[in-house]
């Protein structure tokens, strides 16, 4: 065993141990953000929130690494709370790939259960009737932002790519990669930066102007929104094979190298806004590490290396400011949710442990399929 496959064991055995805490301290519950170094349960307010299934991704991961069935058990009762925002219906929105990808797919493809698979593809279906016709897009938010894109989206469009896969039916594809054709042109930027948020015209389909969103401003670099974008473009070419995806995500990796090279590879929150005030996010690093795990799935010879060292020394640096403490909820600090907002500034968030944890079992080669 190597010395980095040492380390990364270590790495899973420290976060089984934190996790296991959680999961009993929880008690059913859903996190997010913790208060005062404990979790409250999200679900109690919004069941519908963008978030809700990173914690059962988190679960399935271990209980595919480990076996212990503590870890099932809570994932199984957190899918089961996500059923009424499903069959609610009116508050859901184009995260349904975050929600039901991390859960009810992913007890479909460990435990073959009929019930989530009738979700799944239930979510999916959802998914698939926000498409735009005119513009060719998956419409992402609700109230007034009928023409609104964002990055984001390329991480939820698996669910459709899996769908097609499980139905033999070519349209939930066709949609995802009709979407990420969009995506590719508006919100891809020539030298691999992206915008976070396109707005579309919904009668026409026209292209009309970008917003800040969560980075800086409207033609900043968001880091997270990179993330999303590297790893969203891999996934799309992994269930398309079509290699103008790859080409996207390497080119969009390559940018955000070059920004994480000058800070030790811990990503600030958006890489083109000011020097002061330093804001980082350690979401945005674990989510690039994953995505560029995934490029490297894909590759052979001096390149897959090459991204592979990569995403090593992302969790490397990401790992020394771990939080380890039991008693202290959530595991990676410095997360950040948007440039903008002191809160949900330099904190733990739910999805950066989910994606620090991937990227570690994913150095070892057994994580499980998420996406």
């Amino acid at each position: 065993m190597s010395e980095k496959q040492k380390w990364a064991e270590e790495v899973v055995r420290k976060i089984e141990g934190k996790i296991e805490k959680e999961r009993v301290n929880l008690s059913g519950g859903i996190p997010y953000i913790p208060e005062n170094n404990r979790y409250i349960d999200v679900g109690a307010t919004d069941l519908s929130w963008w978030t809700n299934g990173f914690w059962g991704g988190l679960l399935w991961q271990l209980y595919g690494a480990t076996q212990k069935e503590g870890f099932k058990e809570s994932a199984v009762a957190l899918e089961n709370r996500l059923d009424q925002p499903l069959e609610e219906f009116e508050e859901i929105h184009h995260d349904v790939g975050f929600m039901w990808l991390h859960t009810s797919v992913a007890q479909y493809r460990q435990l073959g259960s009929h019930k989530s698979y009738q979700r799944s593809l239930h979510a999916a279906t959802i998914l698939a009737g926000r498409f735009n016709l005119a513009g060719q897009f998956l419409r992402c938010w609700n109230e007034d932002k009928v023409g609104w894109v964002i990055i984001d989206s390329m991480m939820n469009i698996p669910l459709l790519y899996w769908a097609s896969s499980e139905t033999n039916d070519p349209r939930f594809s066709q949609i995802a990669e009709a979407h990420s054709e969009t995506v590719r042109q508006y919100l891809v930027r020539k030298d691999g930066s992206v915008n976070h948020i396109g707005v579309f015209d919904p009668e026409s389909g026209t292209y009309l102007h970008s917003v800040a969103g969560q980075g800086y401003a409207a033609d900043s670099s968001w880091s997270r929104g990179q993330g999303w974008a590297i790893y969203g473009f891999a996934l799309s070419y992994k269930y398309s094979q079509k290699m103008e995806y790859l080409e996207t995500a390497k080119q969009v990796a390559n940018y955000v190298i070059s920004q994480l090279q000058e800070t030790n590879y811990l990503a600030k929150c958006d890489y083109r806004a000011p020097s002061t005030p330093e804001i980082y996010d350690s979401t945005a690093s674990v989510i690039t590490a994953c995505g560029l795990l995934e490029i490297a799935n894909w590759l052979d010879g001096p390149e897959k290396e090459f991204y592979t060292n990569v995403a090593f020394k992302i969790l490397l640096a990401v790992e020394k400011i771990a939080n380890w403490n039991p008693e202290e909820a959530g595991i990676i600090p410095m997360g950040t949710v948007q440039y903008h907002s002191e809160r949900g500034r330099h904190v733990p968030i739910i999805y950066g442990d989910y994606f620090f944890t991937e990227g570690i079992l994913r150095l070892l080669g057994r994580e499980s399929d998420m996406w």
